[in-house]
């Protein structure tokens, strides 16, 4: 399945005294995208609230290749690589126009129940049954 991507422009306050991007900002794309993605497949915010269910984010690796600045157009890419067990990575590229990488970022991401306050046992299952096109999370 190939990725989604997500178009963004790097905004001036969102860079360092030295005019680089802030590293917290590379997390915001990263999650703006996830949310794309999800919404890609017909899960919106409110439809896994109302499922009682909503994704949480374990961890985070951030590879910085190459610095952005402001006016800077970048696409963030993601991607769900499915595991045998409760959390599933997330694999982005955030990338300039021109075609230069600027970060790679890989995440291990589950369903929270928000009743139970546990991981769901299934996320995929889930997520194919609620989803009203599964197959953007290669499902």
């Amino acid at each position: 399945m190939q990725p989604i991507t997500v178009p963004i422009t790097v905004r001036g306050y969102e860079t360092d005294s030295q005019g680089h991007l802030n590293m917290s900002v590379y997390i915001q794309y990263a999650e703006h995208a996830r949310w794309g993605l999800f919404q890609a497949a017909g899960l919106t915010q409110a439809k896994l609230l109302k499922a009682g269910i909503g994704p949480v984010n374990l961890e985070t690796n951030i590879k910085y290749l190459r610095e952005l600045r402001a006016g800077d157009e970048v696409e963030v890419s993601c991607a769900v690589v499915w595991g045998e067990r409760k959390t599933f990575g997330i694999e982005q590229t955030i990338t300039r126009r021109d075609g230069t990488v600027a970060a790679e970022l890989r995440s291990v991401v589950g369903m929270l129940d928000l009743t139970e306050r546990r991981m769901v046992a299934d996320p995929r299952g889930c997520l194919r049954d609620l989803g009203a096109d599964p197959k953007v999370l290669d499902l």
